[in-house]
């Protein structure tokens, strides 16, 4: 199924976006500091139900960029803006990493427009996580040197959380990380910043949790969502088995078949 792309006029600029497929709108959010890309994979598998559209978050890849200090708030602004523009009333949203964080607070702030969440790999950002992550995450942040080494830098911090024998998903994200006017430390101290006790109440959807084996960040957390999310109307954990910070890119069949199958109950 082939992806087509567009860009979006909101008032909060254009935002670039990867559609396919026809059916229930469903927004997929990415991670710091990836793009649409991140789903390249996934996107035809929940094509095949779904109206899928991958943004470029509000200051990544091609979408309009703001100044900093950006927010987990002001991400999740765009992602109503874009659904706005594209007369969207309701829809399924799935983030991951960064873009669980989003997703989560687009669907506190806008309970009615939000049928169902699915977050992979979220980071649980109460007052311990914050405190312990207040300088970012150290990774995504090395000084630009004439030389590039600080591209070898970055991928050094990303390797070791990142599948042997896949280069190319390395490329990918040092792609992303160079994209005009983005500062990617800027999304991890988003994160950082972003208290979740505030919203956790306010989430009355149906949840899914995807929880990468392999992902020694956010595996541990994913528990604490299913314990905090009490006035969900169900929530599930779904656990993929030797995945890791790039899930989306390495384990797309297992995801799509996860997702698919919790879009589909009633």
């Amino acid at each position: 199924m082939d992806i087509e792309f567009q860009y979006v006029k909101t008032k909060l600029g254009q935002l670039h976006i990867a559609t396919a497929g026809q059916g229930d709108p469903l927004i997929l959010l990415h991670q710091t500091p990836r793009s649409w890309d991140e789903f390249r994979e996934l996107i035809p598998l929940l094509a095949v139900q779904h109206r899928v559209i991958a943004m470029d978050m509000y200051g990544f890849g091609q979408s309009a960029k703001f100044p900093a200090p950006q927010t987990i708030e002001k991400y999740a602004e765009g992602v109503i803006a874009l659904a706005d523009a594209l007369n969207i009333s309701t829809f399924n949203i799935l983030g991951h990493h960064t873009g669980a964080l989003v997703a989560f607070a687009v669907t506190a702030d806008n309970q009615r427009r939000v049928n169902k969440l699915i977050l992979s790999a979220p980071p649980f950002t109460d007052k311990e996580y914050r405190e312990k992550h207040k300088n970012g995450e150290g990774v995504d942040d090395a000084t630009i040197a004439e030389d590039g080494s600080h591209l070898t830098a970055n991928w050094a911090k990303r390797y070791p959380f990142y599948p042997k024998n896949r280069p190319e998903i390395l490329n990918r994200y040092i792609r992303d990380s160079l994209s005009f006017g983005l500062d990617p430390k800027e999304g991890h101290l988003a994160c950082s910043a972003y208290a979740i006790e505030d919203g956790l109440e306010r989430i009355t959807s149906k949840v899914l949790i995807l929880a990468p084996s392999e992902d020694p960040f956010a595996f541990p957390q994913a528990d604490k969502f299913v314990s905090s999310l009490k006035n969900s109307s169900s929530i599930s954990k779904a656990v993929i088995q030797g995945g890791m910070i790039p899930l989306m890119e390495e384990k797309s069949e297992e995801v799509s078949r996860v997702v698919l199958e919790f879009l589909k109950e009633a």
